[in-house]
């Protein structure tokens, strides 16, 4: 039985009947489980997509935080060293939790005197102005010695697994239109089109290989801009007493919070579904969890970022280490949507591997990998060079976009003078390279980019090498 059907049944709102019924159907005519669920009338359209869009709750007490009260207490000590003078109001919004968790480890705070009460305007504890004392500071600076995070308050592992299966990248459905609007920028064949969208909503790994300059990590960046709704990310997770920082400003886009999430946990940022993409950079140190030494807390991987988004491993096969080793990195995630992670105390733990991993390389896959990891590629994807029609539609596309007039003389002297002339392969990045220097030329001779016989043959001789 698929996860998502035993949380339907788990949350009472299919009965194991009708789940049965519903992956009966799956399996004779396809779709996703909700879909089939919904034909089958068991379940509305508009509660199911309610369902995957279900937002972390906010907690009303310290127990349903996760966290322990001592926990909370030190988190809050660090962060009242640096402000002095405050009121509940301000920790709430630094800790990220309810007044009603805060003011309860504040009294603690004030029973062990690590806190006093300065003034008040009225009876309410959320009037009150709190000043932290001689003891406090000293038992702060002992915490901020031991970890420097100081931040929102982090949620549990258990807490975040749980939010990520609900947002799992397999539940998402492209739909054949969707596909087809979001490529129209790009020219692609039919056949290409049909073997795209399939490997897209299955949400299985992408394996892109082909000569460069042919639209590869174009393609990779468009399947990005795919994907539907917003996600949520916590700021940061803790495991085995340990922080680990997982909002990246770099990689999420604050997307804003709903407005039909009135209650959600504070300690979760709403984002676009992420989208992190490496290059030659990228290396095995990237994919594990880094522990600065002086603030004492981890920064997550990149594939921890990337969860419930797509990671891009872009130029693949060009990376500083052997393609082989990183590709054995990733067998186990890609078999089991799981993925371990070891602590420097030595503690290993699951973690979610949810996302649509996408290699993109110019270098033939079998030279790179052995048959067995490309067995665990679901999707391997040749995007080969533009026909002589293909090109001819790029090059119009990029005079549009440019503002430049598409002169079909001028083209095909381009073709016969060139291409064929001096058998050069067709590539797609060409028509946008030889436009940009027919624009370059124009903008310091002060006159309107046209595309000419001598245009062109002023910016083959600038781009091409012994042509």
């Amino acid at each position: 039985m698929v996860s998502i059907g035993k949380r339907l049944l788990k949350d009472g709102i299919v009965t194991e009947k009708e789940l049965e019924e519903a992956l009966e159907r799956q399996r004779q005519k396809g779709g996703r489980l909700g879909q089939n669920l919904v034909a089958l009338g068991f379940i509305k359209e508009d509660d199911l997509n309610n369902f995957f869009k279900t937002h972390p709750a906010a907690p009303t007490n310290v127990e349903e935080t996760g966290l322990t009260s001592s926990f909370i207490a030190d988190l809050i000590m660090k962060h009242i060293l640096f402000i002095g003078e405050f009121r509940i109001s301000d920790v709430v919004e630094r800790v990220k939790l309810p007044v009603s968790v805060v003011d309860a480890v504040l009294e603690t705070l004030k029973r062990d005197r690590f806190v006093e009460v300065k003034g008040g305007t009225g009876y309410a504890t959320v009037t009150y102005t709190f000043k932290i004392t001689d003891q406090g500071k000293n038992r702060a600076t002992e915490l901020m010695d031991i970890c420097r995070h100081v931040g929102p308050a982090p949620v549990t592992l258990n807490d975040y697994s749980n939010i990520v299966e609900l947002q799992s990248i397999k539940n998402i459905v492209v739909s054949e239109e969707k596909v087809r609007d979001s490529f129209s920028h790009l020219v692609l064949s039919p056949s290409l089109l049909k073997r795209l969208g399939p490997a897209i909503s299955s949400g299985k790994a992408i394996f892109i290989y082909g000569p460069p300059g042919n639209g590869k990590t174009a393609i990779a960046e468009t399947i990005s801009t795919l994907l539907p709704d917003t996600v949520y990310i916590p700021y940061s997770l803790t495991v085995g007493g340990q922080i680990i920082s997982m909002f990246d400003p770099v990689n999420h886009v604050p997307a804003g919070t709903r407005d039909d999430a009135k209650n959600v946990d504070q300690r979760w940022v709403q984002i676009k579904r992420p989208v992190v993409i490496t290059g030659g950079e990228l290396s095995l140190r990237m994919l594990d969890l880094d522990f600065n030494p002086i603030s004492k807390y981890y920064e997550a991987s990149l594939q921890m970022k990337a969860n419930n988004g797509v990671f891009v491993a872009d130029d693949f096969g060009r990376q500083q280490i052997d393609p082989q080793n990183l590709l054995n990195r990733w067998i186990v995630p890609l078999d089991r949507n799981l993925d371990y992670m070891t602590l420097h105390t030595g503690m290993k733990f699951a973690i979610p591997f949810n996302m649509l991993v996408i290699f993109s390389t110019n270098i033939e896959p079998r030279q790179l990998v052995d048959e067995a990891f490309l067995r665990r590629i679901r999707y391997k994807i040749n995007v080969g060079r533009p026909s002589e029609t293909e090109y001819e539609a790029i090059f119009k596309k990029v005079c549009a976009s440019n503002l430049v007039p598409f002169d079909k003389d001028a083209f095909d002297y381009l073709m016969n003078n060139y291409y064929r002339r001096l058998n050069v392969d067709l590539n797609a990045c060409h028509p946008r390279d030889i436009l940009d220097h027919i624009v370059d030329s124009a903008h310091y001779y002060m006159h309107a980019p046209l595309l000419t016989r001598e245009g062109i043959d002023v910016a083959w001789q600038n781009y091409f090498v012994d042509m």
